[in-house]
């Protein structure tokens, strides 16, 4: 029979030794003895074993989530080794794939444990309730194949009461010339695509280390006559460690329904008996169109500042992913920052996806102090995307 043991004030005996049930000094609460062993005061070992300040502390550093976040990465390399079969194309508005920030892609996207600045709605909404001035990112990208990305999000903190955000997430081709099978030079009609995301973010500290955030948005996506429009959550959590500040992120995103297309290119005259003469050939009547899942995302980083000081900080990150419509991959990041005016980024994107375009990242910041408080931020990344070439980001942030 297990023998309940209570949390009590022990003292350290000559060896340095400690108690295996001590945690917390003068706490009441009552714990299982899972050795039935006697426990002793004033100076004895706990079951005949004795525990050093070294395995101590190596049990801090080995702590539960750090080994959580180690069996992932683990269980990402075996999966990919094992030959995972990937979904690419499989789901609906994939333009909410497409990473936002020039700071984040700079650092290969490992951003999740760090998500400190406007683009935080994207990578993590838990990150905004660490942000302390209202900030605004402006982002424009002419991305792959003649396409527009572009990003707008306003953060504002409230105090004790957390903070809220504003964002917009814009998608769109020019004009196209519209082309049939009978008339492949064009039937003098004009058509174009369009994909819209508009959210409200909200984020509080729940403690002085852990913080959480949701972004709840509208998604529509267009096509000359045809649209499908829905709604979706992101989920974030953000956890700073005692093991030199370490930070550990995870959020969830873009869960919600399945979007489905209606319009009027899917109306037809349906003929319910061509093979009798005299029968009605103008009933009306729709094609019936599939639903398609949203492309949920999971992911979890880790990020911690290997060098700190007034002048100069170096920070390393690594983030694990897992979508539902590809294959996982982990993204490495590290940015150095000097006198907090100039940043340099480096990265790599996709680590063991099957079959990816992408890759080395860098990037390059600054910031600079204007009138009246604000500041301006300027950031630029290159992206490598193999036979795609590259793509490269180009944002404006403001802190007021």
């Amino acid at each position: 029979m297990m023998r309940i043991l209570k949390r009590t004030q022990y003292k350290l005996d000559t060896l340095n030794t400690i108690p295996n049930n001590y945690f917390v000094p003068n706490h009441g609460a009552l714990l299982p003895d899972p050795t039935c062993m006697r426990a002793t005061r004033q100076g004895h070992t706990v079951s005949g074993f004795q525990v050093s300040y070294f395995s101590q502390s190596i049990r801090n550093v080995f702590n539960f989530p750090f080994l959580i976040i180690t069996c992932i990465f683990l269980n990402l390399v075996q999966g990919q080794t094992e030959g995972n079969v990937s979904k690419v194309g499989t789901t609906a508005a994939p333009f909410l794939e497409i990473e936002v920030g020039p700071r984040a892609l700079g650092m290969g996207g490992a951003f999740v444990a760090i998500a400190n600045d406007a683009t935080a709605i994207y990578w993590n909404p838990a990150g905004l309730s660490r942000i302390s001035k209202t900030e605004a990112a402006l982002i424009h990208t002419n991305w792959l194949v003649g396409t527009n990305f572009d990003f707008v999000g306003v953060v504002l903190p409230m105090g004790s009461l957390g903070s809220i955000a504003i964002n917009v997430t814009s998608f769109s081709t020019d004009e196209m010339e519209v082309r049939t099978v009978q008339m492949p030079e064009g039937t003098g009609e004009k058509f174009s695509y369009g994909d819209l995301s508009a959210g409200l973010s909200y984020a509080k500290n729940l403690t002085d280390r852990f913080s959480i955030g949701v972004n709840a948005k509208y998604i529509s996506q267009r096509i000359w006559h045809m649209k499908a429009t829905g709604v979706a959550f992101d989920i974030g959590t953000l956890f700073r460690t005692q093991f030199n500040d370490m930070m550990i992120g995870m959020s969830i995103s873009n869960f919600g329904a399945s979007l489905k297309m209606k319009g009027k290119d899917v109306f037809i005259n349906y003929d319910e008996a061509p093979q009798f003469g005299g029968s009605n050939d103008r009933i009306p009547a729709y094609k019936l169109t599939d639903k398609f899942p949203l492309p949920l995302l999971f992911r979890v980083g880790v990020a911690m500042d290997i060098l700190k000081s007034n002048r100069n900080q170096l920070t390393i990150a690594i983030d694990a992913a897992h979508p539902n419509d590809n294959t996982e991959y982990i993204n490495l990041g590290m940015e150095y920052n000097f006198r907090n005016q100039v940043a340099l980024r480096f990265g790599y994107k996709n680590l063991f996806t099957l079959d990816t375009e992408e890759g080395f990242t860098a990037g390059v910041g600054t910031k600079l102090k204007l009138a009246g408080g604000v500041a301006l931020k300027i950031d630029y990344a290159y992206q490598d995307f193999g036979r795609l070439e590259n793509a490269q980001r180009f944002s404006l942030g403001f802190e007021f």
